[in-house]
């Protein structure tokens, strides 16, 4: 998904809506679409295709409101693993249980750190009478007035040109990272070669939502990073690592 902005957004009220009414999909799994607010400052475009899956895992979020005077707008993809429903049910829960925060307006990251994490545990307790072991990654971006918050969890990235130069506004969350790794084993679990690094020899990211018997290790915690909108950002772009595994930030 690619966001284009000149300016502060001013969408209108309903980008789901308008977003919905552009899709393209063919029998191949492929979808596109693209969205543009009124005044043409705020406009995205996005692209899905389903590669060799037999399902397609991964969706995405698009969503707009105003409170309290000041225009939001939200964008989101979920790289599901395992099975589609971890990441189908972000795009029907998260936005809408981050909006409903009490504090969505008034310390919008709280709300997002709080909302992802409950997010996850709704979707466990969900999923606890089955036998599915579902997870996702989120990558999300949420604009509030000129105030960009994006939030991560998993190996999807967001990257923002701003100025003509390649900013990465997230950090891919894998095993290896020194950090997580040591995260992972102070919490009594392994990180272990087996094609490429792993959480207990299983799973290839440290983050995820799902994931339930890794849960212990594999948290939904976003790491969040804010930006001011001005007129030297030119785009935003949330893909997952079937993108940037090989695609650089900077071409």
């Amino acid at each position: 998904m690619m966001v284009d902005s000149g300016a502060p957004a001013d969408p209108p009220g309903a980008v789901a809506d308008a977003v919905r009414e552009k899709d393209q999909v063919d029998d191949g799994g492929y979808t596109s679409g693209g969205w543009e607010s009124e005044d043409r400052s705020l406009s995205c475009g996005y692209s899905s295709f389903r590669g060799k899956r037999a399902s397609m895992e991964d969706f995405y979020d698009v969503k707009s409101s105003k409170i309290d005077g000041e225009n939001i707008s939200l964008f989101g993809i979920f790289d599901g693993h395992g099975g589609s429903r971890a990441a189908e049910y972000l795009k029907e829960h998260l936005f809408e249980n981050l909006i409903k925060h009490p504090h969505f307006m008034t310390d919008t990251k709280l709300a997002i750190s709080e909302t992802y994490q409950k997010t996850d545990s709704d979707f466990l307790d969900s999923e606890q009478n089955t036998l599915r072991d579902d997870g996702s990654t989120a990558s999300t971006a949420v604009l509030v007035g000129s105030h960009l918050f994006v939030a991560n969890v998993g190996d999807s990235r967001t990257v923002i040109s701003k100025a003509g130069k390649a900013i990465a506004l997230s950090d891919d969350h894998k095993p290896n990272r020194s950090d997580e790794r040591k995260r992972i084993e102070n919490a009594g679990g392994i990180v272990m070669w087996a094609g490429t690094w792993r959480v207990g020899g299983v799973l290839a990211m440290s983050r995820a939502f799902g994931n339930r018997l890794l849960k212990q290790f594999v948290v939904a915690e976003p790491e969040i990073q804010e930006q001011e909108i001005d007129q030297e950002l030119e785009c935003l772009i949330l893909a997952t690592d079937g993108l940037w595994d090989v695609v650089p930030n900077e071409p």
